[in-house]
């Protein structure tokens, strides 16, 4: 998606899935079109960020990489299959990756069964097919019932085209929903790490023991959409909480846990990060909150668990929050007992505070006028005898807003995020991150 580009709304999931070391991340970096996934050449390394934004013949896409972790020989069958299951439900098509050059093996035949299970639809990509005879070898994998193997070297990008006209037209046209208010419910991820209470808050606004309620974290087993009507209008909540309990080991919980959050931020419009109250601010929820903003998303910040929270307690949790919240001092804030129900009428007025902030574009003419009287009344540090100067600014999309400033050279980190400072002082941008790019002038050639 080029920087000019209106978002539309969430963009199709793809996910690509096959056991280790089948190329899957090799592959992914084929279809984005850059080297971002980390490619290694002994399975397993796949670790980090597991989503990227996609393009091919203008219409875009996400692709959720789920290359996993260091296996073991123990359970290897069983992780691969949980792994492909959550991929699987949270998305709208799927990329099933197999080695061409070694065939069938049992863990392809345990996932192709919860493939065809699900229902959706599945491009079959038969990779390492560098030569005539793995294309030939390629034909051996029609026996999966998959249909066509699209046979492709994502080492050298042979056969990417075929492979990517399948996936677009496994991918619906556009979302399933329309969100915004001409089209359907908003649509709201509650995230946070387990045990929080993301479950316990979506029964209170539903109504209903809609997710199972434990007090052992991770019980939710699959992503929850929920209709849930406040204030009038119909909102969509998708319940992140699950983790699969039969996975013991810890590096395979953090990745379900990672790969739901990150899937159902990328689908939403806005993120409600769910924190304990009673418990410091961790490295995880900072994580969560960097995924959030990262993937450009409206952000509402609910400390659960209120009415546990004593006078000492808040006292230190204020000083966490101006220490490692500072960055996010734009997202509204809401304390709440979901248990109870206690203050969580007051989620609406947030989320609706969130998209205004997030939907909110700044005319050009209002834009440049602030931007100049900003730039008279303080100006940019004087760098190496050099001055650089905002010279124009536009503002391209919303969603989150983006806006592009054309320069006399590069300004200083600290300098833009003072304008991102005066920006938001002047125009709100309440729950939502703000991008804000640069175009330096180009040096004229004698």
């Amino acid at each position: 998606m080029t920087e000019y580009d209106e978002p539309t709304g969430p963009t199709p999931v793809l996910a690509v899935v096959g056991r280790p070391n089948v190329g899957k991340s090799t592959l992914v970096n084929r279809i984005i079109g850059r080297r971002q996934a980390v490619v290694e050449d002994r399975p397993g390394v796949t670790r980090d960020r597991i989503s990227y934004d996609a393009n091919w013949n203008g219409r875009a896409f996400t692709v959720v990489d789920t290359g996993g972790w260091d296996p073991d020989a123990r359970g290897l069958f069983e992780r691969i299959a949980a792994q492909a299951e959550v991929a699987v439900s949270l998305a709208d098509a799927v990329l099933f990756v197999v080695d061409a050059t070694v065939g069938i093996t049992d863990s392809d035949e345990a996932v192709v069964r919860i493939l065809r299970k699900s229902g959706k639809p599945v491009v079959l990509a038969a990779n390492k097919v560098d030569d005539q005879r793995a294309e030939a070898e390629a034909y051996g994998l029609w026996n999966l019932g998959l249909g066509e193997p699209f046979a492709v070297s994502a080492l050298h990008g042979r056969g990417s085209g075929d492979m990517l006209d399948a996936i677009l037209a496994a991918l619906p046209e556009t979302p399933m929903e329309t969100f915004g208010e001409a089209g359907g419910p908003r649509r709201i991820a509650l995230v946070g790490k387990p045990n929080v209470g993301k479950s316990s808050l979506l029964n209170q606004l539903a109504g209903s023991e809609r997710s199972v309620v434990d007090d052992v974290a991770g019980t939710t087993v699959d992503p929850v959409d929920e209709l849930v009507t406040m204030g009038d209008r119909d909102w969509r909540f998708i319940d992140t909480a699950g983790i699969r309990k039969r996975v013991k080991e810890a590096s395979g919980h953090e990745f379900y846990a990672s790969l739901r959050t990150s899937t159902a931020i990328d689908r939403a419009e806005v993120a409600v990060l769910v924190i304990d109250a009673g418990q410091t601010v961790s490295e995880q929820d900072m994580r969560i909150i960097q995924t959030i903003r990262d993937a450009g998303r409206a952000m509402v910040l609910a400390f659960n668990k209120w009415d546990l929270v004593d006078d000492e307690r808040r006292y230190y949790l204020e000083r966490e929050i101006e220490r490692d919240l500072v960055q996010v001092q734009w997202a509204p804030r809401i304390n709440i007992t979901a248990r109870t129900g206690w203050h969580v009428d007051r989620l609406v007025p947030a989320l609706d505070k969130a998209i205004e902030g997030w939907e909110t574009r700044v005319p050009t003419g209002a834009l440049n006028t602030f931007l100049g009287r900003l730039v008279g009344e303080h100006p940019h540090p004087v760098r190496s005898g050099k001055q650089a100067k905002i010279l124009f600014a536009t503002q391209p999309s919303t969603s989150p807003p983006t806006f592009i400033l054309f320069t006399t050279g590069k300004l200083d980190a600290s300098y833009e995020r003072f304008v991102e400072r005066r920006l938001r002082e002047q125009f709100g941008f309440v729950g939502t991150p703000i991008v804000i790019q640069q175009r330096p002038r180009e040096k004229r050639k004698r």
